[in-house]
């Protein structure tokens, strides 16, 4: 990821220097040589699969050593400390563990068996609980892989008896698991926020319209590709068991209402409420009598170690662009896209599609983390909102972990499949899904106000 952005980089200012025009200072002093070296050791460690932190870490050590004479690591702790030392990413951890405690305690398994009773009768039957439970269960986790997983774990079962198409099931999994980061509490939200300095509650109430949006287009796609089938759950349910169904919903509605809740009331921080989610989850699992010590012992070492190793990709990341800054890109990327004969609006379709390039083989947070500090002043300097970007680019990692042939959400759900079949199968069921969240991203572009009037409404 972080190679594309320095060919293009290195690629423009080459290509002005071949003009005559002006680069900063600092690109007459680096080597023609030491950019090729450069870029050769970002093409070998994500090829041969270096841990993407630590990849990050020794690629900033090589560029401040290859093109910068200031003593940098006098300043490497205080780097790492500002990160770490965040209270709002103390957010991510807490958001994760109430997601696995829900996990472990049924309470995703109870929301999908509820919605499948009022759902199992519309076209498609259970591709629409797909949807749906996935949306619910994102409003809690955060997170997208923990909802493609966490659903994925309980709908595959449903569907070994039934006749459904397996490219259906498997897309609409990955489609609505996609989701996990774009509904509130979303994490990608919090780290971006963090980079960019805006309002994580902003961003939260930003995203209301889209989520909304892309659920409204993911319905239209099912129904219209099983318009005229005929595989749905034919299972007539009772009007007493579809109330039933509601009261085993209550419990996933106070935690939302709890979390979501507090923090657009502007009662809590998104960290505070992540905290009373985290609460609120082993108070209902107590009460339930689903919670044992092991399940929670459980729960917190899966948090840890998710947690560890996005902290490890954010100091690497913060690390590297602390080395780019210092040597000027950041500012020179700006000048030469603003520059550029085209509206602001061709620059942004670049930026686009620059994301979605980069998708189909990176993982999602390390691109928002290592991509956001150098593109994020080319956006202000285009007029163009922070809240209605940190949207957009939480839309476009989403797309990329549903992106083939790299996308992280179809790998896992392809893992949890119980009758064999190639991952081509999961390829092809998604890219329907891809196309309307790409449409979803024009329509914000032509309608900004999608995004940006909630958030009017309460500042």
């Amino acid at each position: 990821m972080i190679m594309i952005i320095f060919i293009l980089i290195m690629g423009a200012v080459f290509g002005v220097l071949a003009l005559g025009g002006h680069v900063p200072a600092v690109a007459h002093d680096v080597s023609i040589g030491a950019i090729i070296l450069f870029i050769a050791a970002f093409i070998l460690f994500f090829a041969k699969g270096v841990y993407v932190g630590a990849a990050l870490a020794a690629l900033a050590l090589m560029a401040g050593f290859m093109f910068s004479d200031r003593p940098f690591w006098n300043f490497i702790g205080q780097m790492i400390w500002s990160p770490s030392s965040s209270f709002v990413l103390v957010a991510v951890p807490l958001f994760l563990l109430m997601g696995e405690i829900m996990l472990r305690t049924g309470l995703s398994e109870r929301l999908y068996r509820s919605l499948n009773v009022w759902m199992n009768r519309l076209p498609g039957g259970l591709l629409h609980t797909n949807i749906a439970a996935c949306s619910i269960f994102s409003a809690i986790s955060g997170s997208s892989v923990a909802t493609a997983a966490t659903m994925g774990s309980v709908a595959l079962p449903y569907f070994e008896k039934t006749n459904y198409n397996q490219k259906l099931v498997l897309g609409s999994l990955a489609a609505g698991g996609a989701l996990g980061n774009l509904i509130p509490p979303g994490i990608t939200f919090i780290i971006y926020g963090l980079i960019t300095d805006t309002s994580v509650g902003d961003l939260y109430m930003g995203a209301v319209g889209p989520s909304l949006l892309v659920i409204l287009l993911f319905v239209i796609t099912i129904v219209w590709q099983t318009r005229f089938a005929s595989d749905g759950d034919q299972h007539q349910f009772t009007f007493k068991e579809k109330l039933l169904a509601l009261v085993d919903l209550l419990p996933v509605a106070i935690l939302i209402g709890l979390v979501l809740g507090t923090i657009y009331s502007g009662w809590a921080t998104p960290t505070e409420s992540a905290a009373l989610g985290v609460a609120g989850a082993i108070i209902h699992g107590l009460i339930e009598r689903k919670l044992s010590w092991q399940k929670l012992h459980d729960s917190i070492v899966a948090t840890a170690r998710v947690t560890s190793m996005i902290a490890l990709i954010i100091f690497g990341a913060y690390f590297l662009n602390y080395i780019l800054s210092a040597l000027g890109l950041p500012a020179f990327l700006t000048k030469f896209l603003t520059d550029l004969p085209l509206p602001p609006w061709g620059v942004m379709l670049m930026i686009i599609g620059m994301y979605l390039a980069l998708g189909t083989f990176m993982e999602g947070m390390s691109m928002i983390i290592t991509t956001i500090p150098l593109l994020f002043p080319v956006v202000k300097a285009l007029g163009y909102d922070p809240i209605w970007f940190g949207v957009v680019v939480t839309m476009l990692v989403e797309i990329a972990m549903i992106s083939p042939p790299d996308g992280t959400v179809l790998y896992v759900l392809h893992g949890m499949r119980k009758k064999a079949g190639p991952i081509t199968d999961v390829f092809a069921g998604v890219m329907p899904f891809m196309a309307v969240y790409i449409l979803a991203i024009v329509v914000l572009m032509w309608f900004p106000q999608i995004v940006l009037w909630l958030p009017n409404q309460f500042n």
